[in-house]
């Protein structure tokens, strides 16, 4: 989805990692938790933190530092997990993300997001959806469904659907 498919006003959840401030569209958002105990799983991508027990569901937690090329997250007092829905291959998969800070929920009018820049982000721009304008700060609206690759998504995938794990990187 591109900025020229946002046509009437949307509300986003936005959240820090480092000093960057990012979006999502609160219709992928299923909840937001306060930092809990991750289970790390062996031999998968490092952008991959490891499990939480979500109301007795296992669901995938993702570092998006690595993702976007940052630095690894380090846990503070407002660190938490926004758990999203995203679609892998048409399905439905419900992974969470850290965060380092969940900020507010925010109303944009599509004539306050601009397209995203050629260069000069951190992360590929196929990634954003557009670059959201909100008292005079840019807000980074990402695609989630876009942040990751097939290769990295399978991994993701296969945690979620409990296949053994050598299935998920052959």
């Amino acid at each position: 989805m591109s900025v020229a498919d946002i046509t009437d006003a949307r509300q986003y959840l936005t959240f820090k990692l480092a000093e960057e401030v990012f979006a999502i569209d609160v219709s992928k958002v299923r909840e937001v938790l306060e930092f809990t105990a991750i289970t790390k799983i062996p031999r998968t991508p490092a952008f991959m933190s490891g499990v939480i027990n979500l109301r007795g569901n296992v669901v995938p937690v993702v570092d998006l530092r690595l993702c976007f090329e940052m630095s690894k997250f380090e846990k503070t007092v407002s660190t938490c997990i926004v758990v999203v829905e995203m679609l892998i291959e048409g399905d439905s998969t419900v992974i969470g993300a850290l965060a380092d800070s969940v900020e507010e929920v925010i109303d944009l009018e599509p004539g306050q997001i601009q397209p995203p820049p050629k260069m000069g982000t951190r992360i590929r721009t196929e990634f954003i959806r557009g670059m959201g304008v909100r008292d005079a700060q840019f807000v980074m609206i990402l695609d989630i469904d876009r942040v990751f690759c097939a290769s990295e998504l399978s991994a993701v995938r296969q945690v979620e659907t409990n296949q053994p794990l050598e299935e998920a990187f052959a």
